[in-house]
């Protein structure tokens, strides 16, 4: 087997996607040689977490893939799909464990995974593999029996043959607390050879006691430019709609790859009626729209619309500072952009932008997409006015009566 300090490889040459900073940490981690029994993956939805922990157990055990290792692979695998020693779970919903149907819900979605390493596989943000239509939120979590029955029976193994027996643990803020508990006895008393990579999109979920025990390798909200660079080099985007979709990604390659060029820019149209709505007050269309959007999109759908409303508002906040069209993404809404400028010429857009950006892990925490838009709606009118807001940050659920003393 190769040394790892004498490991020399080029990140770039496959699939991966940005983050120079976790790139280079991972290769003084190898050069070290002083290999931990835990790293903890974390960043924003979108970033590449699931892809850099499979690159990495494919490092450890010398499988040439993800990264280009070349002769210096000691692994005759293709992948880490087929390793004997590399173990990927994912948060399942609870009635796969209750009908014993963890390995054959799993299966597909990871050989999807080895195909692609950004492909979307998660339960809640995929809950259908055959109906990518499909609006249902599927929740999924680590529960107890899952983490015995599977994980801590892989996590027993020996290395058949790599360097390390790794198990990956993806989005690990979805562990139940007993289970979370049992996996804490794991990291304290760890044996030789085992190694385990996680992955989370909430720090602030996990026990400090987890996140105390694992080196920590933080991923950054991808560029503009490496999106769409991605874009077209591994999806078959043209320039033009790889810009534009980069440009409405909010830093999500992974999600953004899903999105329909045309499909978003007829979503503009809604976004605008929704503006339109949120400042004249009009209740019965913005609580027509909100439950619309969460009757017809899943979560996929719901954060791309937030997305692109995010980039409409900051195409308003450029054009009122610079009047110049090079610099907005919606060029071909010029008319309607100068419109809206010329209404809302005192409007708190960068106030407006930050309630955005607060919907988004509301939605992906499960918060009802109807109450999550009919709320930005209310708070919206104030702004749109250069008003304060009635009701501060931190108190949004007082908008909706029936939920507040």
């Amino acid at each position: 087997m190769s040394e790892l300090n004498h490991l020399t490889f080029d990140f770039g040459d496959r699939r991966l996607v940005g983050q120079q900073f976790a790139r280079e940490q991972i290769k003084r981690i190898l050069k070290s040689e002083r290999i931990s029994h835990a790293y903890l993956f974390s960043g924003s939805p979108g970033t590449g977490k699931k892809a850099f922990a499979l690159a990495f157990a494919e490092l450890i055990n010398g499988i040439d893939n993800l990264t280009g290792l070349g002769d210096q692979a000691f692994s005759k695998k293709s992948s880490w799909f087929t390793h004997p020693d590399i173990h990927v779970f994912l948060p399942v919903p609870t009635s796969a464990v209750r009908k014993n149907d963890v390995e054959m819900e799993l299966r597909p979605r990871l050989e999807m995974l080895r195909e692609d390493p950004y492909e979307i596989v998660d339960f809640s943000l995929r809950p259908s593999l055959t109906d990518d239509a499909s609006s249902k939120n599927l929740q999924a979590f680590y529960p107890i029996d899952y983490f015995r029955e599977h994980i801590r029976r892989a996590a027993r193994l020996k290395p058949n043959e790599g360097r390390k027996n790794i198990i990956v643990l993806t989005d690990i803020e979805h562990m139940r607390k007993e289970a979370a508990n049992a996996f804490l006895k794991l990291l304290e008393e760890p044996s030789k050879n085992l190694m385990f990579l996680l992955t989370t999109s909430h720090t602030e979920a996990l026990l400090p006691t987890i996140l105390s025990r694992c080196q920590h390798i933080p991923l950054s909200a991808l560029k503009t430019k490496e999106i769409e660079q991605a874009l077209i080099d591994y999806d078959g985007l043209s320039r033009e709609d790889a810009s534009y979709l980069a440009r409405v990604s909010g830093g999500n390659y992974a999600l953004t790859r899903f999105y329909e060029v045309d499909q978003l820019k007829s979503l503009r149209r809604e976004i605008v009626d929704y503006l339109r709505a949120s400042y004249i007050q009009d209740a019965v269309e913005i609580t027509r729209m909100a439950q619309d959007w969460q009757s017809r999109e899943n979560i996929e759908g719901q954060i791309a619309i937030l997305n692109v409303l995010e980039v409409f508002l900051r195409d308003l906040l450029v054009y009122r500072a610079t009047e110049n069209k090079a610099l907005i993404t919606n060029a071909d809404q010029l008319d309607v952009i100068r419109k809206f400028c010329d209404t809302l010429h005192e409007a708190r857009l960068q106030s407006m932008i930050e309630e955005v950006n607060k919907c988004k892990p509301m939605i992906y925490q499960y918060v009802q997409g109807k109450i999550v838009f009919t709320v930005l709606a209310l708070r919206f009118a104030n702004l749109m006015r250069d008003l304060d807001l009635e009701i501060a940050s931190d108190e949004s659920y007082k908008h909706l009566p029936a939920f507040s003393d």
